[in-house]
């Protein structure tokens, strides 16, 4: 049991870290990630609820106050993350590693939150 909550911390820690690098990107270079939002063909007017949903999301999944909040997180990082991915690849700029990267941290997150609390 203290394995596995040891492997959610570590996981669910570098993708907070992940996340919170991008809601801060989001809100501190705006100009930069409107640039990169019209290149991927996503409108620029969810930018801001984007990052103040992933600050959010982190909330939820680390105050675990609500079972069915901590899913819909889950589920809207997953969202998130497999957007990214469609996009990156669709336009073929290769930029969609970090979004490979998102994506197993928050597979190793969420089996080991089921496994510790659920």
């Amino acid at each position: 049991m203290k394995k596995n909550k040891i492997i959610f911390m570590i996981a669910t820690g570098f993708l907070s870290v992940l996340m919170l690098m991008s809601a801060g990107m989001y809100f501190f270079n705006y100009d930069e990630v409107s640039g990169i939002f019209d290149q991927l063909g996503y409108p620029t007017y969810i930018i801001y609820p984007l990052g103040v949903l992933k600050v959010l999301g982190l909330v939820a999944i680390w105050t675990r106050l609500s079972t069915t909040l901590v899913y819909f997180a889950y589920a809207g990082f997953l969202y998130d993350f497999m957007l990214a991915f469609s996009a990156h690849v669709a336009i073929g700029d290769g930029q969609q590693g970090g979004a490979v990267v998102a994506i197993v941290l928050w597979l190793i997150s969420f089996t080991f939150y089921k496994k510790v609390y659920a």
